[in-house]
């Protein structure tokens, strides 16, 4: 097809003149254009695009003669006649000037071959010099209304009602005039001898064009009215010429035939153009279609176009293009699929959004093969400045040049490869290949021999190449290649051009030789031989066979019509050819997998094979002729053809299931025949042989039945020589492109899960379906038509064809197909698409629909797992008017929400509750949203969470009529409701040292109220008195409750820091009751299980280990701190360590703002470190109580990693035993990931502050860490505890004991090493305390809301000022167990000083 490509030339006349052209008419080839003006005739040429030569007629003879009217070329460009206004016809004789004469030449490089040796070069590449003689006019005593040419003659049609027949010589026949109204005309040719005839007094015809293939001439007669007259004879007489009109048609104003196509475009007053075809059963005149703009894409301009001023058919006959009165240019395909049209779209506004003018425009003219529109305007010329050729003004004209690229189907249609799109200009390729390096190559049995050692990658033969093309959708980006200008120059125009179904290789052919391109490379590659090149013309077409290119041409030398092939590796030379002789001229060439076929201008198809050969040097092949097959009887004129396809396409479809070899061979001949799509299937009737009893050398192939004709108006067709047994129907079918009637598919039809097929049931069905843009090709595994204009784009035609067969009842069919396609990345765009269109076009119908579509469709979608996401995104997708017609057909909105239910599908399911709140009362909406609200809770699904508690919020405050906006707060940060802690500092390790006699100081321990005072306690209690955030605050506490009596503290922490919940809070209100620990033994497995946490193990050597007791600790740990590089050691070892497991789903703890990025700004080595909110006292050197211990110290990166050079000088003055050793690595195996010991920390100081001690000790335990025990230990003595807390501790402790003893034997050194408080645990006296006693100073209020929240530095000031930090714990040093976290968190731990930050 025919697309728009820059901005249009212009080309300036260099005689400036008063006159402007009016008229521009090419020759027969093209090469020349006449250009008209008043007085006179100008003759351009096209490449060069200049003026050759001008005539003026002298002053008395335009008096006599008039002006200048309308032009006309002989057939053979010798001569060119020239109608005057007052009935002269001035014929002119075109003198060539003599061989050393050329108006521009070509400058060459001295020493270039192409001066000397090319034949003819100088009549090609140079303007040639011309002249113009004038010989004897013809007057005709009438004024002329139009001319025509035919080979020897010239038809003229006057305004008297006569049409003259003249000898373009002038002198041998003279001329004979026939009378209209002697010519009898009817409806169609059978009756036209005694029907009733049309009047034609005062009649004459306003214009006409001979029609070579219909033996005719389409006439307008000046009222407007049709016809065709065509001679019974050879000779153009009265009594052998008649005609047929057209009925109901009287606005005629202009006429253009389609040779190739048989149509005749005829324009009328009303700005339509009606295309006619001659029925050849009874020659009537038949309406084929109609071209004209349509409202829809048209509003504005749709009607006020005003007549069709002129209609031009483009060289190939394959677009037609059109202009109106008021100006504008339209393009239609052959058969009427609208390609673009100036006055609308992006053509008729400016940049800044005004609407131009409509270039007017006077004539038209395509130029060679269409590659330019030659166009004159209206109000087209130039002023010359005042006072440069004296009083007269004169001008100079200009014609306007617009370029054009096409497709390279319509001058090569050859189906070698259909999967790649190849436009070409006048001088350039354009290709949609991609990246070389993703292309799939042909798989090559020989190994590649590139002469020029090229980089010729060749990828595996198994990827399939549907991949490949897939990737080239993704982009819109043009690959341009640029004609080698060498071979251009000599050989412009480019005719033909073909490119191989890798999409690598492109090969051309212009008006003498052939050149081609390698992608790989990037590289052309022409004739050496510059002789070889100009003795051969492509007359027939070429294409690709695996390497190979197969040209169909005519040899000069010896007047011989041949098959040439050469092979891509080699140099372009007629040695490296394979030829075959030829006995008529080729018209038509096409490749399918071996067998070329060839038609011939004698109406015969010829079969060849070809086959590789292996015995010759360098790569070769050789032609076999397979079979002749004469259409003579079915073709009336050879240049009818426009397209000739072998395919293993068959209507018996059914039984190549029995026989799938069969389908690889090439079963049928497809033909268009102007538009019309015939086939010759094998005729398979007589007895069969089978194949292996035959040599294969003795084959006879089987002769073809009659054909049949399978479709009219028939632009393009597409098969593919590929095969894929998933996909079946896309592959097997025959896909045909019929202009405005849109597509059809030819399906094949198969019997599901083998079985026999109905017989009722045809093999194949013929689809129809509309698409909006213009497929150049079909991808068949990909179900895609890519398209372009001046971008590509790609449109699906699955559903169409889904659709269709649906509608014929054909269900079973369209399943397998889609099942087939499943795959498809864009499959369930797909079925949206099939269901949307369905119920746009039945909902908004106004006329009641019989039998409507929509619940077949709908119960189709219901078989694919995506059914629920398909209804309700084209739901949403559709307006709120349309939805009960949809649910009517598809279901219950509710029942589909609780189907999403079922099957874990939540975001489906909130996307039905947003149709539920539009369709239901909003009683209805809440009961659904708290199924949803809860079952994300239970799963996780943070993020819809938020939007459900948004969600209810809306439904209670009056918003249900629409989705309310989701605020922005919201959505700041990923972590959800960690504003709480965001600003504060939180200790990890708070050690037991830190505990002043044990005294139980609860004012500053629960220093941190619990109230709503960050961000996220805003948004939950601004309206805390409306009974919605109580309902969710209600749902909220009841899965925080859920989890807690699950011992899920992992998940309770997500929760708490996704959704903002105020844990703390809530914790203080449940203390007594959900917030205890039932059975500690079953509470501590549940943690161990919940954070992946390593239950511990002690070795067999380490019962006697001198670490048991903590003896060796200080000294070891003073040891490294007198060290020189102790302190750099302190610095590095901050969060280094990688997680043993690490947890995607969990990552709550990543808000806290502090500690996760004072941790990770902490992991670079070397380097001291500046922290916000850590406070470290100044170390002496003789201090006993380190900051860090040796096994802590050991618990860095630098150490697991096994890097130990930088304390190798200090770890050479400690004495480590190897027991000792053991005892550190097995410290360190008995360790769980850093995240889970980040996270347990954290829930500590939650359940710290809460007053939950009975978890403290649980995770004090899972921990091992001491300082807690001691800790929460020394909290019991208070009076304000509970009695029922302490005996909970105790007995918790007791069974923890007694199951380490006999079950976990790792908890027994811990166990240990805090019986001192155990002992002290049991001698605490059980006293019975009233509930409301336990009112501390700082938390004198739980069950209220607080009103601030303390800094950090408060809460942890309060921790380490109210209890300083002994010399001597219990049994010495207990710092045995303490966790790594003390040196991760601070660089130094808290010594014996007071400070308290305001």
């Amino acid at each position: 097809m025919y697309f728009l490509s820059g901005w249009p030339r212009r080309l300036l006349c260099p005689l400036r003149s008063s006159e402007r052209p009016f008229l521009i008419e090419p020759s027969a080839q093209r090469f020349y254009l006449a250009v008209l003006s008043e007085t006179q005739i100008s003759i351009w040429f096209s490449r060069p695009s200049v003026l050759i030569v001008s005539y003026i007629e002298s002053g008395k003879a335009a008096a006599q003669f008039g002006f200048y009217q309308q032009v006309e070329w002989k057939a053979d460009d010798s001569m060119i006649a020239v109608a005057a206004e007052n009935g002269y016809v001035l014929l002119f004789d075109i003198i060539a000037g003599s061989d050393e004469k050329y108006l521009y030449e070509p400058v060459y490089p001295k020493g270039s071959a192409r001066v000397k040796v090319t034949p003819g070069y100088k009549e090609e590449q140079c303007a040639p010099a011309l002249t113009l003689e004038m010989k004897k006019p013809i007057d005709l005593e009438a004024p002329i209304s139009c001319l025509q040419t035919l080979q020897e003659d010239l038809l003229v049609a006057t305004a008297d009602g006569y049409l003259h027949t003249l000898h373009w010589d002038s002198v041998s026949n003279g001329r004979r005039a026939v009378n209209l109204c002697t010519i009898p005309f009817s409806l169609d040719l059978q009756s036209s001898r005694g029907g009733p005839c049309l009047d034609l007094g005062g009649v004459h015809i306003r214009d006409m064009e001979y029609c070579t293939t219909l033996d005719g001439f389409a006439v307008v007669f000046d009222d407007g009215r049709l016809g065709f007259i065509t001679p019974t004879a050879n000779r153009l007489a009265t009594d052998q010429l008649q005609g047929v009109w057209a009925a109901d048609v009287s606005d005629g104003t202009c006429v253009a035939v389609n040779n190739k196509y048989r149509l005749m475009a005829f324009g009328c007053s009303s700005g339509s153009v009606l295309v006619y075809m001659i029925d050849s059963s009874t020659g009537s005149m038949q309406l084929s279609h109609k071209l004209e703009l349509t409202p829809k894409h048209y509003p504005d301009i749709w009607n006020k176009t005003g007549p069709v001023k002129m209609i031009r058919w483009s060289p190939d006959c394959s677009v037609v293009m059109v202009t109106w009165d008021c100006g504008g240019l339209s393009l239609w395909s052959v058969f009427g699929a609208h390609l673009f049209c100036t006055l609308g779209e992006d053509f008729a506004y400016r940049s800044d959004g005004t609407k131009k003018d409509p270039l007017k425009i006077s004539s038209m003219s395509w130029g060679v093969e269409g590659y330019h529109l030659w166009v004159i305007g209206s109000t087209d010329a130039t002023p010359v400045p005042d006072g440069a050729e004296g009083d007269e003004k004169l001008q100079q004209a200009g014609i306007l040049q617009f370029q054009f690229i096409k497709s390279a189907l319509t001058v090569n249609p050859c189906t070698s490869n259909q999967e790649q799109v190849l436009l070409h200009g006048e001088d350039r390729l354009y290709l949609t290949c991609g990246d070389p390096t993703q292309a799939h190559n042909i798989p090559d049995k020989s190994p590649s021999r590139d002469s020029g050692g090229s980089p010729l990658r060749r990828p595996s033969a198994s990827t399939p190449l549907s991949q490949g093309l897939s990737t080239l959708l993704g982009h819109k980006h043009w690959q341009v290649v640029q004609i080698h200008s060498t071979y251009l120059e000599t050989n412009w125009p480019i005719r033909f051009a073909a490119i191989d179904w890798s999409g690598q290789c492109v090969a051309v052919a212009g008006r003498r030789g052939i050149a081609h391109y390698s992608l790989y490379t990037r590289k052309w590659k022409l004739f050496g031989n510059v002789t070889q090149e100009q003795n051969m013309t492509v007359t027939g077409g070429l294409a690709w066979w695996n390497d190979f290119v197969v040209v169909a041409c005519y040899n000069f030398i010896d007047r011989q019509e041949e098959l040439r092939l050469y092979v891509r590796s080699s140099n372009l030379d007629n040695a490296f050819a394979s030829v075959t002789k030829l006995h008529a001229d080729t018209l038509l060439l096409n490749v399918f997998r071996n067998v070329v076929i060839l038609f011939r201008a004698d109406c015969s198809i010829c079969l060849y094979s070809i086959e590789r050969r292996h015995d010759s040097p360098s790569p070769s092949a050789s032609v076999e002729l397979l079979q002749e097959v004469s259409m003579s009887r079915y073709i009336p004129h050879p240049a009818l053809v426009v397209s000739v396809t072998l395919t293993s396409v068959r209507t018996e479809t059914g039984i190549t299931l029995k026989a799938p070899q069969q389908a690889c061979s090439a079963e049928s001949i497809l033909l268009n025949l102007a538009g019309q799509l015939i086939m010759l299937q094998r005729d398979r009737s007589g007895p069969q042989v089978r194949e292996k009893d035959t040599p294969a050398n003795q084959t006879k192939l089987l002769p073809f039945c009659p054909p049949v004709v399978l479709a009219q108006c028939v632009e393009n067709v597409w098969t593919t020589c590929r095969s894929n047994r998933k996909k079946r129907h896309l592959m097997e079918a025959l896909w045909l492109s019929c202009g405005e009637a849109g597509m059809k598919v030819w399906l094949p039809l198969f019997p599901r899960d083998h079985r026999k097929p109905h017989s009722f049931l045809s093999r194949r069905i013929m689809l129809p379906f509309h698409i909006n843009i213009y497929p150049l090709t079909v991808l068949f595994e990909d179900a895609l038509f890519p398209f372009c204009t001046v971008e590509r784009t790609s449109q699906i035609y699955l559903h169409h064809i889904l659709r269709q067969l649906l509608v014929r009842n054909l269900g079973e069919q369209a399943l397998m197909l889609a099942q087939s396609c499943a795959t498809l990345p864009y499959f369930p765009h797909v079925l949206e698409l099939m269901v949307h269109v369905v119920l746009e076009e039945e909902a908004t119908s106004r006329e009641p629909i019989p039998d409507p579509l929509l619940p077949t469709v709908a119960k189709f979608v219901t078989e694919f797992p995506l059914f629920l996401q398909t209804i309700v995104h084209c739901a949403r997708k559709t307006e709120y008017a349309l939805w009960n017609y949809l649910f009517a057909a598809v279901g219950n909105p509710k029942d589909l929400f609780e189907e999403c239910l079922m099957a874990q599908d939540l975001d489906t399911a909130a996307s039905y509750l947003i149709i539920l709140q539009n369709m239901e009362v909003p009683a209805v909406s809440r009961q659904h949203a708290t199924l949803l609200f809860n079952t994300a809770l239970e799963q996780g699904k943070w993020d819809l969470c938020r939007h459900m508690i948004r969600f209810l919020k809306a439904i209670g405050s009056g918003e249900s009529e629409t989705p309310p906006s989701t605020p922005t707060t919201q959505e700041q940060s990923s972590t959800g409701g960690f504003e709480f802690f965001r600003n504060r500092s939180i200790s990890l390790s708070q050690s037991a040292d830190s505990i002043a006699g044990g005294k139980f100081n609860l004012q500053k321990t629960l220093s941190v109220p619990f109230g709503p005072s960050s961000k996220g306690g805003e948004r939950w209690c601004k309206d805390s008195d409306s009974a919605e955030n109580l309902y969710i605050d209600m749902m909220l506490w009841r899965h925080a409750r859920h989890l807690l009596e699950q011992v899920r503290l992992r998940d309770l922490g997500c929760f708490s820091a996704q959704l903002g919940f105020e844990l703390i809070g809530w914790l203080c209100r449940e203390r007594m009751r959900v917030a205890r620990v039932d059975d500690f033994v079953t509470a501590l497995k549940c943690l161990h299980k919940d954070f992946l946490w390593p239950f511990p193990v002690i070795p067999a050597c380490s019962i006697n280990s001198p670490l048991k007791n903590g003896r060796c600790r200080p000294v070891l740990s003073s040891r490294l701190l007198k060290s020189q590089s102790a302190d750099s050691l302190l610095n590095s070892d901050m969060d280094t360590t990688p997680p043993q497991v690490t947890t995607a789903n969990h990552r709550w703890l990543d808000g806290l703002g502090v500690v996760s990025k004072e941790l990770d700004s902490a992991s670079s080595l070397g380097a001291p470190q500046t922290q916000e909110a850590f406070l470290s006292p100044l170390i002496n050197k003789g201090e006993e109580c380190s900051i860090g211990s040796a096994t802590d110290l050991t618990e860095t990166s630098s150490m697991v990693d096994g890097d130990w050079t930088m304390v190798d000088e200090n770890f050479s003055t400690l004495s480590l035993s190897q027991s000792e050793l053991e005892h550190i690595s097995m410290e360190l195996a008995n360790k769980g990931p850093h995240k889970s010991q980040v996270q347990l920390r954290y829930l500590l100081h939650v359940f710290m502050e809460a007053g939950c001690l009975e978890w403290c000790v649980v995770i004090g335990l899972i921990l091992r860490d001491a300082g807690v025990i001691k800790q929460v230990v020394g909290f019991l003595d208070s009076p304000e505890v509970p009695a029922e807390t302490v005996q909970s501790i105790r007995a918790g402790l007791i069974a923890v004991d007694l199951w380490a003893s006999s079950d976990c034997l790792g908890y027994k050194p811990f166990l240990s090493l805090i019986r001192p408080q155990l002992l002290k645990l049991v001698e605490v006296p059980v006293e019975q305390v009233q509930p409301e006693a336990f009112q501390p100073a700082g938390a004198s209020k739980l069950s209220e809301p607080p009103l601030l929240l303390p800094r950090a530095e408060d809460a942890r000031g309060a921790m380490t000022s109210a209890h300083p930090l002994p010399q001597d714990g219990p049994a010495g040093a207990p710092l045995d167990d303490t966790p790594q976290e003390e040196q991760e968190d601070e660089p130094l731990e808290e010594g014996s000083y007071d400070c308290t930050l305001s």
